[in-house]
């Protein structure tokens, strides 16, 4: 059953991303293709994911957020968000990036089940810590995703081609103004992340966490002097760009490239 569900939420993320890129490829300065359509198949995707997730994460012996678990829930949070955000607000677009990668998690998560429970039943603080934390990455993700879309809109105006698929994204500066919104917001979700973790913090090296708390605090350190830099100096376009994928870099570094490297190829649970 669940590799019924899993193949049926991955067609509609697909159709949904699908449906975005047609609409996306289709723009004009006129009129442009509604996104209900795409946003709805997009719902029932997630909906159908969530069902997975009740399995695979949320199981009677605790959390269970092995690699490719992880991944499928992360990739879940961010389309909910990414969802949620584009009834309000011109985000939808990116969907053609983050649709198809829900589709993919939910069918490594099939294909190749793993298991680490990271906080046993009843450990409410330390599952609202882990929350919280892939909240946070979860908006530098759709910033990240928000920013290569920016970089392609910015090469195409200074190479004067404002035509084709630009007509149906929003200006230059509102793409900037949601950029660096997602980045406050993240901001604040990882410093909470940061401080929260101290307190689940017992040895540092038996634990495994250095190099996640040091790349974790690199990766805020680099977000934190790029909103200072857009506040002071109105930092923006391929600055804004290179900082944020930058810190984002290091962000996937502290969690899922630690966890790769843990889990599937020092088998270290």
């Amino acid at each position: 059953m669940n590799a019924v569900i899993g193949s049926l939420a991955a067609l509609l993320y697909l159709l949904a991303g699908g449906g975005l890129t047609l609409r996306l490829a289709r723009a004009s300065g006129e009129a442009s293709w509604p996104k209900g359509g795409p946003l709805t198949l997009g719902w029932g995707a997630v909906l159908l994911h969530a069902m997975i997730l009740a399995q695979t994460v949320f199981q009677p012996a605790g959390l269970n957020l092995g690699f490719f678990n992880a991944l499928s829930f992360t990739a879940w949070l961010i389309n909910v968000m990414l969802l949620a955000a584009a009834m309000v607000r011109p985000v939808e677009n990116l969907g053609i990036i983050i649709l198809p990668f829900g589709a993919i998690t939910v069918l490594l998560g099939l294909l190749f089940p793993t298991e680490r429970i990271v906080a046993d039943p009843g450990q409410w603080p330390l599952e609202l810590h882990i929350l919280i934390a892939i909240l946070a990455y979860s908006l530098f993700s759709l910033a990240a995703a928000q920013a290569l879309l920016l970089a392609v809109q910015d090469y195409r105006l200074r190479h004067r081609r404002p035509g084709g698929f630009l007509r149906g994204i929003p200006p230059l500066t509102v793409m900037e103004s949601l950029l660096f919104q997602m980045i406050g917001a993240g901001f604040i979700l990882l410093g909470i992340t940061l401080i929260s973790g101290l307190f689940f913090l017992h040895d540092l090296f038996a634990q495994h966490l250095l190099h996640k708390v040091v790349l974790s605090f690199m990766a805020w350190c680099v977000f934190g002097v790029l909103l200072w830099g857009r506040w002071r100096f109105g930092w923006r376009g391929r600055t804004a760009i290179r900082w944020t994928l930058s810190g984002f870099t290091f962000l996937a570094l502290a969690y899922f490239g630690s966890k790769l490297v843990l889990e599937l190829i020092l088998q270290r649970y």
